[in-house]
């Protein structure tokens, strides 16, 4: 058997293995609203469209989006976090209900708004929807003292010890942040297995994770640099960070041009994006990143590998429209169209 089969055949069990595997999830949970409106005429109050209201959907978003992936994949996925006493709490909790997912480590907080993001989309009735605009309610993040997150300090450590990965998904609203990691991990409930991070504004700022899953314009805010088309620069960045927050893995993202992964003393691989580099939309597209790979590496993959399948699956779902998940099913099939044309 040559080695690209050997590849591909790993791969496989390891996606396939996926339902032996239990990722506990620190999360911010985020409503992803869309909007759909038939485009009625122009407005002769100001030079704007008209909508016709078509249909609404509300799906997880932000740290629930990687949730959602986690369970797509057969993975049994076990979320801490907070929702609001609102609608679109309600409804990010139906979904996961729907999905069978335990929400006994999702909050309900009075008086607190659930993030939600509101795209509005526009088109024909027989035309691709755009986006036209985005509307977002925030809550405050959550203060660092509030009693709301030792219940999460709580429902986390419990559910790190039956877990053979500990994702972190930060936001910035306040329920996956440096200072309540540190608490969940001070018990060393998080002691010999992968911890795995996704931050958007502080990365730096969290101790103790084994491997992180940035985009590039993430890496360059927080080492206040520039990399451009410059792989030297991105090379050296991706050390930097290696070495700064004492990882053992890195993947860094860059949209079209694939990924570049990083592990100690090893050189940096280089793979190019899945599928086409034409994409319909990359809403949510990180998070699905890093629950593939987070799944790989609790299933016992190599960097490399949960790379490869992490890869995948981000080709998959930017080729859909608004926030969505990859299948078992479609990840497998990934890797033997990958086979196929790779051997011919």
């Amino acid at each position: 058997m040559t080695r690209h089969l050997k590849d591909t055949e790993r791969w496989k069990k390891i996606v396939q293995s996926f339902s032996d595997v239990s990722v506990t999830v620190l999360a911010d949970l985020v409503a992803d609203e869309f909007i759909f409106g038939e485009i009625a005429r122009v407005s002769r109050e100001a030079p704007v469209l008209i909508l016709k209201h078509r249909e609404r959907t509300v799906v997880p978003g932000g740290g629930g989006n990687a949730v959602m992936n986690l369970a797509s994949l057969g993975v049994n996925v076990l979320p801490v976090g907070v929702v609001g006493d609102d609608e679109a709490g309600s409804l990010l909790l139906e979904c996961l209900h729907e999905k069978k997912i335990s929400t006994s480590g999702v909050e309900r907080l009075k008086h607190h708004t659930t993030p939600t993001k509101s795209r509005i989309l526009a088109g024909m009735s027989h035309t691709s929807r755009q986006q036209v605009v985005r509307v977002d309610r925030e809550p405050e993040p959550l203060d660092e003292l509030h009693p709301v997150l030792l219940n999460l300090v709580n429902a986390a450590r419990e559910y790190a010890t039956a877990s053979d990965a500990f994702l972190i998904s930060d936001y910035g609203y306040g329920a996956a942040s440096p200072r309540l990691l540190n608490f969940i991990k001070s018990n060393r409930c998080l002691a010999n297995q992968p911890v795995t991070l996704d931050s958007r504004y502080r990365m730096l700022d969290f101790e103790g994770v084994t491997a992180a899953t940035p985009n590039e314009p993430e890496v360059e805010e927080a080492l206040g640099i520039k990399i451009g088309h410059d792989n030297q620069k991105l090379f050296c960045a991706g050390e930097r960070l290696m070495k700064e927050m004492a990882l053992e893995s890195l993947v860094i993202t860059r949209g079209r041009d694939g990924m570049v992964a990083f592990e100690k003393d090893a050189p940096p691989l280089v793979v190019p994006i899945h599928g086409s580099d034409q994409v319909v939309d990359v809403t949510g597209a990180g998070d699905t990143v890093i629950a593939t790979f987070t799944a790989a590496l609790a299933a016992g993959a190599d960097t490399a590998s949960a790379t490869r399948l992490a890869n995948f699956a981000g080709g998959i779902v930017a080729m859909k429209r608004g926030t969505a998940t990859v299948s078992n099913q479609e990840l497998l099939a990934a890797i033997d169209q990958y086979s196929a044309t790779t051997s011919s």
